[in-house]
């Protein structure tokens, strides 16, 4: 099983803590957000890692072999000219795509209870080019389904931003991005744009003609690690992945 890691961003909103340090290596239950989620990759049966990095990417690195890269296949996708942001980071990494699997694409920063096995079964049922973790959350940005869990929208909930697929349904659902998605070894081929770009932009052009769905999670643990707050929140009602 396959797995690319989004490690790269500048951590901005966790402040001090990312001031000399990225944010993979902050500390969550005591040892880095990147090894928790590694560790819970191995455990689920991963074997061949990715993990792109930008800000003090050496850090990540050094850390990663200082521990035998966790007996995991570990390879790293630097972005040291420019930060390519959520779409141009996979496809800056498209090589690694390449074979039979599909690989999961997981934000660093974000710890749930997913079954990522069972996860990617129930994507391979789907026959889509992409499936996207979503939750009954609220939230300020919300993808927006059609009655077959087909991708048909974006929508910015404070502004009243919307943008559609193709036109406007008369019938469309809200769902919160877990940051974390299912690809099929061709979705990088099929990206309409190249360089620095957004993944969301990307899939709402990539579904006029290809299928991506919603894959819900219903799992009783899911907390986005991108700031002090709620680093805290998620280590008072979670407990720490040991190996």
């Amino acid at each position: 099983m396959k797995a690319m890691i989004l490690a790269a961003g500048m951590g901005t909103r966790l402040g001090e803590m990312t001031r000399n340090q990225p944010k993979a290596l902050v500390l969550f239950h005591d040892k880095p957000m990147l090894e928790q989620l590694l560790l819970r990759l191995k455990k689920q049966g991963f074997h061949q890692i990715l993990i792109n990095v930008f800000h003090f990417e050496r850090q990540i690195i050094d850390f990663v072999k200082n521990h035998a890269n966790f007996g995991l296949d570990i390879q790293f996708s630097n972005e040291k000219e420019q930060l390519l942001d959520t779409g141009g980071a996979i496809w800056f990494a498209r090589d690694f795509f390449r074979g039979e699997e599909p690989v999961l694409v997981h934000n660093v920063d974000i710890f749930s209870d997913l079954d990522f096995q069972k996860m990617e079964q129930q994507f391979a049922a789907t026959k889509a080019l992409a499936g996207l973790v979503v939750r009954k959350r609220q939230t300020s940005r919300y993808l927006l389904f059609d009655n077959g869990q087909r991708l048909t929208g974006w929508e910015n909930s404070k502004t009243g931003e919307q943008k559609w697929v193709t036109g406007k349904p008369e019938k469309y659902t809200r769902l919160a991005f877990s940051g974390i998605y299912y690809a099929r070894p061709e979705f990088p081929q099929l990206l309409p744009f190249h360089g620095k770009f957004s993944i969301v932009d990307a899939w709402l052009k990539m579904a006029k003609t290809n299928p991506i769905t919603a894959l819900p999670d219903t799992t009783s643990n899911w907390f986005d690690l991108g700031t002090p707050e709620k680093i805290r929140e998620a280590e008072e009602k979670t407990k720490p992945v040991t190996h």
